[in-house]
């Protein structure tokens, strides 16, 4: 049955197969490539363009403007604009008006540092040509370098409507400035290396996430985040930003955050020296699910995520992952386990543990976070890469574990005994932080 409707599907006509395509998500859409040869000419079909590099803005305006979303059967998806010999622009419209643009690397061996100024205010639009019809709701930025940075910049004047921005692998990107007083929500940067910088000021943002070396952040507005993403396990950008104790506006911007995730060294060398100063108590109030990720097992720093969990009353979710490859401060500072007042966690469902390299310390570690909890969570070791296998911390009596043979942690009262056994069960809750799969 499935070898006929998929021989049926693909003798169906191009029109109706672009169709098809043009109606699927639009991750969803890029795998269609690998059905058959025949899809894979359908999507890689693009319109080709040879010019200068100062007719790129242009080129790639006109390319969306005749673009019918409506009738895709007419057009092609994707566009490449040739220029200076050997580069080139890839721009791919996605469904929902997503556009992909995708620059060619830097080839030189010191590539030059560039700043990317970016703004989306529509005033802007009062001196740009008809080009202000453009309706991108999603862009996706790779690549950006030097000699590209001021077209982007130009282009993006005219995405008046534009809601959510990524910008991912732009090496020589040190400065970031982002200023969108209309629209923007959603802002993920990644994979930057060389960054060392971001401005941003966009009232509307509800979610930032951050992958990379840590840059200094100027939040120009105390806008309020719902999702943030601090991933910066590579360190500091600079190792001044080690000895900046006033990170009170980034502080402000995710202290209403449900979706959170964070570096052991970004909270004892910037967080909780600033938390430690503050003349009123700091709490993240409506933090739900937390990402807490360590640079070792055998150094684990129990002080430091009891700390932070104290700042949390309301957290459901906690995920901790060991990353070896994880920045490691080295610092001899006291910093106090009372950042915030002592909060027991009356909410939390789920600890899950990824990375710890043997059950021992799987049990132990999860003993010492739950000095600060109320209730009983299910407790979870992962001791595959992807997460999957999974065992279940369970709580035995001394007698049972004695019968058992079981060689488990005991408690400081000896009257239990903790082991993980295979988890069959772990009801309907999610396993995977949100931000583990970008």
């Amino acid at each position: 049955m499935e070898e006929t409707m998929e021989d049926f599907i693909s003798s169906l006509p191009d029109e109706m197969l672009q169709r098809i395509i043009s109606l699927l998500p639009f991750e969803s859409a890029i795998q269609t490539i690998f059905l058959s040869k025949r899809w894979t000419r359908l999507w890689e079909k693009s319109l080709v363009q040879h010019g200068k590099k100062e007719d790129i803005s242009t080129a790639i305006s006109s390319f969306l403007i005749d673009f019918n979303e409506q009738n895709p059967s007419k057009n092609t998806r994707k566009f490449e604009f040739h220029f200076d010999s050997e580069r080139l622009v890839l721009a791919i419209v996605g469904p929902n008006n997503k556009l992909h643009l995708c620059f060619s690397t830097e080839k030189r061996e010191c590539p030059i540092p560039f700043g990317l100024q970016l703004r989306f205010d529509h005033q802007n639009l009062a001196n740009q040509p008809s080009c202000s019809t453009l309706y991108i709701k999603s862009l996706h930025l790779v690549s950006v370098s030097n000699l590209t940075s001021e077209i982007v910049s130009v282009l993006l004047l005219n995405f008046q409507y534009l809601e959510t921005l990524k910008i991912t692998a732009c090496n020589s990107l040190q400065t970031l400035s982002i200023c969108s007083e209309k629209k923007l929500v959603n802002l993920s940067v990644f994979d930057c290396p060389d960054l060392k910088f971001i401005h941003i000021r966009s009232c509307k943002l509800k979610t930032f996430r951050y992958r990379g070396v840590m840059p200094l952040f100027w939040p120009q507005n105390h806008f309020n985040l719902a999702d943030a993403m601090l991933d910066c396990r590579e360190g500091p950008s600079d190792n001044s930003l080690l000895y900046v104790k006033n990170i009170d506006p980034v502080l402000l911007t995710i202290k209403n955050a449900a979706v959170l995730t964070l570096c052991k060294w970004t909270f004892k060398a910037l967080i909780c020296p600033s938390i430690s100063t503050f003349c009123v108590e700091f709490q993240l109030y409506n933090l739900k699910q937390l990402w807490w990720i360590d640079d070792s097992d055998e150094n684990f720093d129990d002080e430091a995520p009891v700390s932070f969990l104290k700042l949390c009353p309301s957290l459901e979710l906690l995920f901790v992952t060991i990353d070896p490859k994880t920045y490691h401060l080295e610092s001899t500072t006291n910093y106090s386990i009372q950042v915030g007042k002592t909060t027991e966690l009356r909410h939390l469902k789920l600890i899950k543990l990824e990375g710890f390299l043997n059950q021992e310390m799987n049990i132990l570690i999860a003993k010492r976070l739950s000095s600060t909890i109320a209730n009983e969570p299910l407790i979870l070791s992962s001791s595959s890469s992807d997460g999957t296998c999974l065992r279940r911390l369970n709580k035995i009596a001394s007698h049972k574990a004695t019968q058992s043979g079981v060689s488990s942690l005991k408690t400081e009262e000896h009257k239990w005994f903790y082991e993980f056994v295979e988890a069959s069960d772990t009801g309907d809750l999610n396993l995977k932080h949100p931000h583990m799969t970008l």
